[in-house]
């Protein structure tokens, strides 16, 4: 059993929080800034800036050139990574514990001091519509992005976090400091760092290169996303197999009701043993790949199905998940089935947890959406808790007929799909 977290926290004058979690049996640390930014803070026209933002500051600082950040993090061994969500941006860099303050001074410069030189924009833009393209080829990413676009329309959580063609063509260097000088500041930044480190020392390390970083908070997200459950049929005639998203509103990521949520989608659609892979897959054969995801944001969230089937299966493949929804409705859990599913749970949440990179990760996400830091008995003790009775009743919430939204991409040879047939 793991035992309880060593976790430590501070404050800045400007605002910036730093976290650590010290893990005294590995000799790694990872440390990653989290800025709290990402693309549903962004209006229509700039769709796509935070993560044209995440590629630029690894283009040069005043003081490195891409080059030069590049071989010093590899001088160290290093990892650095960046990734950019719905709701943030992370840079972030896992080093061996006594390369911490090289590993910090690069990650703090790329944050503090980036130049968006334009010729570098002008080449990234290239990268970024490249990448584009490449995730429009990607039928699993498209139906996604076809699925989310509908399921939020008209809100920026619905938009993607690529951005478009035709807003990435736009960008220009005043409009990425603009963007910067909004969103990069002491109170919408968290320091997290996980691994072999003395919280003090950190610290001291963070205030030396941050404490210059003015304060502030960034404008509040707005009004949470109305969801739009439509059926929409695309045709795409170059796909082999019908690609298909299905989904229904779900709740809110710090949602007290959370861990019932996990669990039914774990019982659902969440690995080997679960009814859709068992029913769709190993008992009918009509699926090679069938699961089912929750996307929980600070306000809303999503409960989707993907599979990927014939055309001429679609229909039924459709039919078999209304009858496992229905069956979750109004049929008792079995006690091993329950049991199943939270043995599972706990152990994907503690094998979730072994590296540093993961601790660091899961300690941002903890003080973004919670303000505070579970341990791991607290939140085995909420996995367990869990009863049948709160797993049929969320299901009775979640998968109402009106409520379903369903995207199928591919080869659909006039295929037709009617609300009626969404009946659970």
């Amino acid at each position: 059993m793991v035992q309880n977290r060593n976790i430590r926290k501070t404050v800045l004058p400007n605002g910036l929080t730093i976290l650590t979690e010290r893990m005294e049996h590995v000799r790694s640390v990872a440390m990653g800034v989290w800025i709290k930014a990402g693309s549903r803070h962004e209006t229509a026209e700039i769709n796509g800036i935070s993560h044209f933002v995440e590629h630029m500051v690894f283009k040069g600082t005043r003081s490195r050139t891409a080059q030069l950040i590049a071989r010093e993090v590899d001088a160290i061994g290093g990892n650095l990574d960046a990734f950019t969500g719905k709701e943030s941006i992370c840079l972030n860099m896992k080093v061996l514990d006594e390369h911490v303050p090289s590993a910090l001074d690069v990650l703090s410069d790329m944050v503090l001091n980036p130049t968006f030189s334009s010729d570098d924009i002008q080449r990234e833009r290239g990268v970024i519509l490249e990448e584009i393209k490449i995730d429009e080829d990607n039928p699993d990413y498209l139906i996604s992005e076809i699925f989310t676009q509908s399921f939020w329309k008209g809100h920026p959580l619905g938009k993607p976090i690529l951005g478009t063609r035709e807003t990435v063509k736009r960008f220009e260097q005043d409009t990425l400091f603009g963007y910067y000088g909004e969103r990069f500041h002491g109170g919408n930044i968290i320091f997290s760092a996980a691994g072999n480190l003395e919280h003090e020392v950190f610290v001291e390390n963070v205030i030396q290169r941050f404490q210059a970083l003015p304060g502030g908070l960034s404008k509040g997200l707005g009004d949470p996303p109305k969801t739009a459950s439509r059926i929409i049929l695309r045709n795409k005639k170059a796909l082999e197999q019908v690609q298909l998203c299905l989904g229904v509103p779900s709740p809110p990521i710090a949602h007290e009701q959370r861990y019932v949520t996990l669990v039914l989608n774990t019982i659902l659609g969440g690995g080997m043993s679960s009814r859709l892979f068992q029913t769709i897959r190993e008992e009918r054969g009509l699926a090679y790949a069938i699961y089912s995801d929750l996307n929980p944001y600070c306000d809303t969230g999503s409960l989707c199905i993907y599979a990927g089937t014939p055309a001429s299966k679609a229909l039924e493949v459709i039919e078999l998940i209304m009858v496992e929804f229905r069956r979750l409705k109004q049929e008792p859990l079995p006690a091993e089935e329950l049991r199943r599913a939270k043995d599972q749970l706990k152990g994907n949440i503690l094998l979730g947890l072994e590296s540093s990179t993961s601790r660091m990760s899961n300690l941002a996400r903890q003080e973004m959406y919670f303000q505070y830091f579970f341990s791991m008995q607290e939140i085995l003790d909420m996995v367990e808790k869990v009863t049948a009775e709160q797993v049929m009743t969320m299901a009775q919430t979640l998968f109402q007929p009106e409520a379903v939204a369903v995207t199928l991409l591919g080869r659909l040879d006039g295929l037709k799909l009617s609300r009626d047939q969404l009946a659970c």
